[in-house]
């Protein structure tokens, strides 16, 4: 047990070093950022969000029609009279990243994001323990996790192009 310890910290070791290293070549990354003074709490960057990672792309068909039913990777935190969304802040030194036992969470070193892959998720959840942000979710259905990806088929993410109060910015901000 204490050899695989001991490989884990000097895997994790390893990613931060190679993180940092990766990240000086980024001059700037693409944020969202929440501004809960704006949100109402209508829960449209959950609706969107849904509609966007629905393979009909259709508001109807996604929630009722598709199945394993397409899931938000935003969640509204409602705490009147305080809301605001709550999504992947794609940490510089992201823990569930250095946490995943699979190697399903990765950095992108091209965007500055990190990505998630379906394909290699084993559903140990893990990643979802260390998340600061509580910004992962289980997808039961599909017994692995999701998060936000940026919308990175689209120009804008759905979340923030579809706030009513503009209370979900995309934020250049200095890597």
């Amino acid at each position: 047990m204490k050899a695989y310890a001991l490989e884990w910290y000097t895997h994790t070791m390893s990613l931060k070093t190679s993180r940092k290293t990766s990240l000086r070549g980024l001059k700037s990354m693409k944020r969202i950022v929440a501004k809960e003074e704006y949100c109402m709490g209508c829960g449209l960057c959950e609706v969107y969000c849904t509609v966007q990672h629905s393979k009909s792309k259709d508001i109807v068909k996604a929630y009722k029609a598709e199945k394993p039913r397409p899931l938000s990777r935003v969640r509204l935190e409602v705490n009147k009279p305080v809301s605001f969304a709550v999504q992947c802040r794609h940490c510089e030194d992201a823990p569930c990243v250095a946490a995943c036992l699979s190697g399903a969470m990765h950095f992108d070193e091209k965007t500055g994001l990190v990505s998630h892959d379906a394909e290699k998720c084993i559903g140990c959840w893990t990643c979802i323990m260390v998340c600061p942000y509580a910004a992962i979710r289980v997808d039961a259905e599909r017994r692995i996790v999701s998060k936000c990806d940026f919308c990175v088929s689209i120009s804008v993410p759905a979340c923030v192009s579809n706030c009513p109060n503009g209370a979900l910015l995309v934020k250049e901000v200095e890597a």
